[in-house]
């Protein structure tokens, strides 16, 4: 019997990843050679598109797409999402380039889609999972923003900036990929939490995340501003609408026993 794993593409976004990314290549090829790969290169001036073409040329698990400029990371990801949806693949993958996702724990994502999971995300921060290399206030503000965040929302998760995940293509196929904020690096949290509000079963797994050896960080500061900010925004729209529906219920519950006392009486 064939599992939704079975037919698994790994999106890979790059921007002058020349040295890391036949590294990280190689190491999804070893550990879980079944499944196919899409490097989207941004017309990386250092040459990585063109690398990508090379390692594609000699693997037929490797495929390359080029886009025109620098389109950022929301917009790499939807390119590899439409490319990947209309290959029919079941499940699509986000992997960093930079080495910080293991693909040695890939097989943890894809084996909680095979158990029944719609989107899993790649957890920094339940049990079992960890930060390699980072510094203590890196680590504090990662963690506090994503305290932060699911208190805002809601939603039950811990690590919903994490961006190592395994989703199914029906939740893809729900989502309206226009609406999707591109405040900093946030789409990674508006996916998650538009996946819980639509039903769709939401799980982590443990994971160890890497601080990248080679090459610098494309995050900058004004990621946890807009990020916050957007999330404060969602945050006060959820409890809005829990309020309001809570004002629904009760309103129904008043009536129901405002109904049962008037057949009391009239039967006295």
């Amino acid at each position: 019997m064939n599992k939704p794993s079975d037919a698994t593409l790994v999106i890979i976004p790059t921007y002058n990843e020349l040295e890391n990314l036949p590294l990280i290549v190689g190491r999804v090829r070893e550990a879980t050679p079944e499944v196919d790969i899409l490097v989207v290169d941004d017309n990386s001036p250092d040459g990585t598109g063109d690398k990508a073409d090379e390692l594609a040329a000699g693997d037929g698990h490797i495929n390359v797409l080029h886009r025109e400029g620098k389109g950022g990371l929301l917009g790499a990801y939807l390119a590899g999402f439409e490319w990947g949806l209309e290959r029919d693949y079941a499940v699509l993958c986000e992997m960093d380039a930079d080495g910080s996702h293991a693909p040695e724990q890939l097989h943890l994502l894809l084996s909680e889609i095979d158990a029944g999971a719609d989107l899993v995300i790649g957890s920094r921060y339940i049990d079992g999972g960890k930060v390699v290399n980072w510094p203590k206030k890196r680590w504090i503000l990662s963690k506090g923003g994503n305290m932060y965040i699911s208190l805002a929302l809601g939603a039950g998760l811990s690590d919903m900036t994490a961006g190592y995940r395994a989703i199914r293509r029906e939740v893809l196929e729900a989502l309206d990929f226009a609406e999707l904020s591109d405040a900093g690096y946030i789409f990674q949290v508006d996916l998650a939490r538009r996946a819980v509000t639509e039903g769709f079963d939401v799980r982590e797994v443990p994971i160890t995340f890497t601080e990248r050896e080679i090459g610098e960080s494309k995050l900058d500061g004004s990621f946890v501003k807009d990020s916050l900010l957007e999330v404060t925004r969602w945050g006060v729209t959820h409890r809005v609408g829990q309020a309001t529906e809570l004002a629904k219920e009760l309103k129904k519950l008043a009536a129901h026993e405002l109904k049962s006392m008037r057949r009391k009486r009239s039967r006295q």
